[in-house]
Parts: C-alpha cells; sequence; structure tokens
C-alpha cells in the first residue's frame, strides 16, 4: 500500500505545480458542500431535499465576496504542495473577509429569496467547516510531499541543531525539488530537547551515541547547522566517531559569508566538509565598522597582493568601497586572475594591477608619487623556510631590503598607515626566513619612533605630510595558503601516500586566511603607530593528528604516514608571544601587543645596510652570520648555520 501511495505521490510531485484556477475551483466545491452541510445540521434533510437548488443558487451567488478576499489576501500566490502557516493565515483571513462582505451585503442588500443568508448561524457553520476542510486539504497535500515522494538516490541524513539555522536547513531539504535527501532526526547540544519532537521528528543530545542512531535509521550524512559551527568543531571526539564511521559530515565553507541567522538558508550552501572547517578555534568578531570608516574612500596599496594573505586582503578592502587600490605582485598569472576577480566583482572601484619587485627602486616610487596611497598593507615576501635557508640573499633582498623600500616611501609620501604582516617565525627565530622578518619588525618600529621623536633628521620625511605610523601584525600559519600543509597533504592522498610529517611531535597553530586578514584590518586601524600586534590563534595542532583526520575523512585505504625528519630551520613548536608575561592588551580579546626590544633608528639603518652589500657576495655563512649579530635571539636548527651560533 506504502509503495502504491509513494508512486502516486512521485507521480504528483513530479509534474508542474497546478494552476491556481484548479485550486480556486477545489476551494469553490469546499464551500458549496459545507454550505449545504451548515444548512443540514441547522435544518434538516428534507429541507435541503426541497431547496437544493436555491441553496445552490445562493451559494454560487456567495463565492463572489469569497474571491475578492481570496485576491486581496492572494491566497493562490504560493504554491499548493509547499503550504506554510502563513498561507494558512492568509486563508483564514480571506474566508473570514470574504463571510463578512457577505453578511454586510445582505444587510445593505436584504433580498428575502436569498433562504441561505436569511440565517447567519449558516453562515458561520460555513465559515467554520469550509476553512477547515480547506486547511485540512492543503496540510494532508503538504505532509503527502514531505513523506511520501522519494526518489532513486534519496539519502538519510541527521540535523545538528534545533534553533533557526536547522530549521531552515530541513524546510531548504523538504521543499528542494527534486528531492534527494530524508531527514530522519534532529541532534541538540542542549540535553533539555532530548525526547522532543520538531517538525515531527525525534531531536537526540550529542551525547548519546550518535553514530549507532544514524545507523538505525540508515542516515549516511550529518548536516551541521551555521548557528552550531563553532560548538560542533568543539566536539572531537563526536567529530572523529563520525568520521571513523565513515558518516558524511556537511557544513558551510568557511569562504562563505557568515549566515546571519534571518535570510533564508539553502542548503546547497553547505558541501562535505574540508579538514580546515573542522580545526577547533573561536568565532572571531572584528569591528567592520570602524574599519570601514577608515578604509572606504582612501587609496590603499597591498604588495604580495597576488598570494595567499595578499588576495584576501584584496576581497576584503574592496568591500568598503576605497577611491583606488593599488596592487603590486611580481606573480604575473595570479595577477592576472586578481584583475579579473576585481572587474567582475567590483567594477566601479579603480584597480591598478601592476606586475613588479617591491625591490625595484625607482619603479616603486614612481607608483607612490602617482597614487600617494593613504594605506599601506605590505604582505609581499619570500615564506618558505627550507627556500630561505638555501637563499638567505634573496631572504634580504626581497624580504628586508624590500620592505625598507615600501616604508621609505610611504614615509617620503605621506603614508597614513603602514601595516607589515609578519609571523611568529619572527620570535626567537631558528631559521632565515623567521630572522628576516624580525629584522623588518625592528625596521619599521624603529622608524615610526624616529618620526614620532623627531621626524626632521629623517632624509625620506617630508614636513608638509602627515606622519605614517607603522603597524606590525604577527601570527602562524594559515590554512590552505600556498605551500601550506594541507594542499601537500590533499595531494599526497590522492596519488595514493605516504603522507610526510617532518616529526610525529611538531605542532603548528593555524588560521583560516579570512580570519587572519580581518584581524590584520582590525589591527591596523587600531594601532597607533609602534605596536606589534600579535593573534590569539587558538589550540596549537598536532601535524600528525592533522594528517591522520585527513586520510580518515578522504576515505583512503592503506595510506600512510611516512615521518621524514625535521627540514633545515625547523622547529617542533612555533611561538607566537601570546602569553600574559609578554603581551600588553588590547580593546579585542584576540588582539594583544607584544613587548619586544627596541633599536635605535641609525642602529638599524647601519645593520641592514651592512646586511644588504654582504647579500651581494652570495656568502651564505657571511650573511647569516650577520643576521645572527642583529638579532642575537636568532639560533638555527637543524641548519648548516648551527656552526655560527
Amino acid at each position: 500500500m506504502k509503495n502504491i501511495l509513494s508512486r502516486i505521490a512521485n507521480w504528483y510531485f513530479s509534474r508542474n505545480a497546478l494552476h491556481y484556477w484548479c485550486i480556486l475551483l477545489i476551494d469553490y466545491l469546499i464551500i458549496i458542500f459545507c454550505g449545504y452541510l451548515a444548512y443540514y445540521i441547522l435544518e434538516n434533510g428534507h429541507e435541503v431535499t426541497i431547496h437544493f437548488w436555491p441553496i445552490f443558487r445562493d451559494l454560487c451567488i456567495l463565492l463572489i465576496p469569497y474571491t475578492i478576499a481570496f485576491r486581496i489576501f492572494h491566497t493562490y500566490s504560493g504554491i499548493f504542495r509547499y503550504s506554510s502557516f502563513v498561507d494558512l493565515g492568509r486563508l483564514f483571513s480571506a474566508m473570514l473577509l470574504g463571510t463578512a462582505i457577505a453578511s454586510a451585503g445582505y444587510h445593505i442588500f436584504p433580498n428575502k429569496n436569498n433562504i441561505f443568508l436569511e440565517h447567519h448561524p449558516r453562515l458561520i457553520l460555513l465559515l467554520l467547516f469550509a476553512t477547515f476542510i480547506m486547511a485540512a486539504v492543503r496540510i494532508i497535500v503538504k505532509t503527502m510531499y514531505d513523506t511520501l515522494r522519494t526518489d532513486n538516490y534519496n539519502k538519510r541524513i541527521f540535523i545538528y541543531g534545533v534553533q533557526n539555522g536547522g530549521i531552515s536547513l530541513a524546510k531548504s531539504i523538504r521543499n528542494e525539488t527534486p528531492n534527494r535527501y530524508t531527514i530522519k532526526g534532529f541532534i541538540s547540544p542542549d540535553n533539555k530537547l532530548k525526547g522532543k519532537y520538531l517538525m515531527g521528528l525525534p531531536v537526540y543530545s550529542d551525547e548519546e551515541d550518535i553514530v549507532t542512531l544514524m545507523r538505525k535509521q540508515n542516515a549516511t550524512t550529518l548536516v551541521v547547522s551555521p548557528l552550531q559551527t563553532t560548538h560542533f568543531r568543539e566536539q572531537e571526539t563526536l567529530i572523529n566517531t563520525l568520521i571513523d564511521a565513515s558518516i558524511k559530515i556537511m557544513m558551510m565553507p568557511h569562504t562563505e559569508e557568515e549566515w546571519d541567522g534571518k535570510s533564508d538558508l539553502r542548503y546547497n550552501q553547505l558541501r562535505e566538509v574540508d579538514i580546515e572547517d573542522l580545526l577547533p578555534r573561536d568565532k572571531i568578531e572584528v569591528n567592520m565598522q570602524a574599519i570601514g570608516e577608515h578604509l572606504n574612500g582612501s587609496r590603499i596599496l597591498i604588495t604580495g597582493a597576488a598570494g595567499s594573505i595578499g588576495s584576501e586582503m584584496v576581497r576584503q578592502v574592496a568591500r568598503f568601497e576605497p577611491k583606488e587600490l593599488i596592487l603590486i605582485d611580481q606573480a604575473e598569472t595570479p595577477m592576472h586572475d586578481v584583475r579579473r576577480t576585481m572587474q567582475d566583482n567590483h567594477p566601479n572601484i579603480p584597480c591598478h594591477t601592476i606586475v613588479a619587485s617591491i625591490t625595484n627602486q625607482t619603479f616603486m616610487e614612481d607608483i607612490f608619487r602617482r597614487h600617494k596611497p593613504d594605506y599601506v598593507f605590505h604582505a609581499a615576501a619570500y615564506k618558505h623556510v627550507p627556500m630561505m635557508e638555501d637563499n638567505p640573499a634573496m631572504a634580504v633582498q626581497n624580504n628586508i631590503y624590500g620592505t625598507r623600500i615600501i616604508a621609505d616611501l610611504a614615509v617620503k609620501y605621506g603614508t597614513k598607515k603602514f601595516v607589515m604582516i609578519s609571523t611568529d617565525k619572527a620570535v626567537n627565530p631558528t631559521n632565515v626566513m623567521g630572522c628576516s622578518k624580525r629584522i623588518c619588525e625592528i625596521y619599521c618600529q624603529s622608524l615610526n619612533k624616529a618620526i614620532s621623536t623627531s621626524p626632521h633628521t629623517l632624509p625620506q620625511a617630508n614636513g608638509d605630510l602627515p606622519c605614517t605610523q607603522f603597524v606590525t601584525t604577527r601570527f602562524g600559519n594559515v590554512l590552505g595558503s600556498n605551500g601550506s600543509v594541507i594542499p601537500l597533504f590533499k595531494e599526497q592522498i590522492i596519488k595514493g601516500g605516504p603522507i610526510t610529517v617532518t616529526h610525529p611531535d611538531i605542532i603548528r597553530y593555524f588560521m583560516l586566511i579570512p580570519e587572519a586578514c580581518k584581524l590584520v584590518l582590525e589591527a591596523g586601524t587600531m594601532g597607533k603607530g609602534g605596536e606589534i600586534f600579535v593573534f590569539d590563534v587558538g589550540k596549537p595542532v598536532r601535524i600528525a593528528d592533522l594528517a591522520q583526520r585527513m586520510i580518515n575523512l578522504s576515505g583512503a585505504k592503506n595510506c600512510k604516514i611516512k615521518y621524514t625528519g625535521l627540514r633545515n630551520g625547523e622547529k617542533l613548536y612555533e611561538e607566537v608571544l601570546n602569553d600574559a608575561e609578554q603581551t600588553l592588551p588590547t580593546k579585542h580579546p584576540k588582539i594583544m601587543i607584544a613587548k619586544v626590544r627596541e633599536y635605535d633608528y641609525d642602529l638599524a639603518c647601519k645593520n641592514e645596510e651592512r646586511l644588504l652589500e654582504a647579500s651581494y657576495t652570495y656568502n651564505d655563512l657571511g650573511i647569516v652570520k650577520i643576521m645572527k649579530e642583529i638579532v642575537p635571539e636568532y639560533k638555527s636548527q637543524h641548519s648548516k648555520y648551527q656552526v655560527l651560533d
């Protein structure tokens, strides 16, 4: 019997929605039927038989005010099988209005020949019966649509979350055409809701054996409400259990705009999770209004604009409608992609995509002279640790000298604020790349101090222009950035393994690229000059655990982890200086100010000039020796430069 009903439901619901006049005809028949029923109850069957045709005539006339009311309340603007409480409310209002119009019309134009309206109780019974039956028909049709309709590849799912997000998801899934999923239950983090029912489905607690519950219902996928993603990420035991049981997890991608909890939520906004979606992290709030007040209508220059951080900075800054964007990177093809993105998404913002190296001083000066940027976000740098261990001259010439060029030009042409993006590897550096970024920090901080105390002594300063404020931001690894471990692990899994991890105990701090850039913007706008801001990047992640979870998520079989040993300059534990003894708090709970040794500007300049001159000898040991003299805390690890310590 159920199979027969399912076939009928599939046949009906696979067709286009009924025309509104078909539904109107059904409602007319219900009104006429309920009119006879009301007359029968208040009179008797004999009276109905005698006056059958006059009653029919009166009821047909009565359809006119109801038709007017249906039109006023747009009763047939919705789709019959998608009826909601809003539609039922419109139906009741229309029936009430139609009854009122009919009653008022009879009083204004009394007609003794209208035997149906001569007694008001008949009209009231008609209202009650017809409204009830019309609503019942709509509910029955919707119930058939929700419960009987199936497709060949229908999958059973559970929804994690019972608040607005969970309900919105459930409605979206049920209204999907063609319907591919059947909801079998809800999972709530709130134990008080355990045993309750929502939309006719049971609610379970996330402390129960979720895998067993889902297997009993043959459910293969858990869909996580956007309002519960932060809480869900913290349930590491539950996540591991689901992954081990080969249950798919679907969430809103971290690249999507955050759901506001009010607008329509579509199921197709979610996708099967990547590893970065499951890493536990706190929600990061930034004052977007304050950022917008600074950047809106400003000229903004971004170096390294084609990189992982730089390109995300471009996307986020563009939202604030700057007066002009000047984007610099030496990677031609990625810059072409950035140009197309800006043309497609922000065609009204003047955007200059410039292929150049920041070490080209004459070209950089020409750019600053023509555009005179109000804000500079300096993200350009060589960042790969092993590469810079082998090429310290390039680390000096690009990272250190390039930063000095951009910083000096910012002062010369009156840039309001210069924000340098640094790294946690600059803290007690163990490699060339980290030390090069620390030297960049030293120069920017000392330059800021010199500007604030004696700007007239600086050859690059222009007394007629505002003094530049230099701000530095430090954070750890960003998930999914070019050259990070996650893209590498994905590639290795596709090839069947092994996944290469340098050491079983190595840990790293991770942030999402959009979150890191939001904090950069927040720190850049709150900074007054001279600060080195440190971001609270949450809990460290053991890389071996990350690799194993990626293997489990992929479903790959016989994919092993291979330990290859620490690379040159690599250390087991990154430091970010985010403990209370070494940092000062700010108004933002995720941003602190690092307490670091400050350098005199003249000394910083002499050190950089000596280092730059040495870089053109391409003598690795000689270059690194000077770097260690400038940054005494730089102690090499697993590197040929350990002989210098």
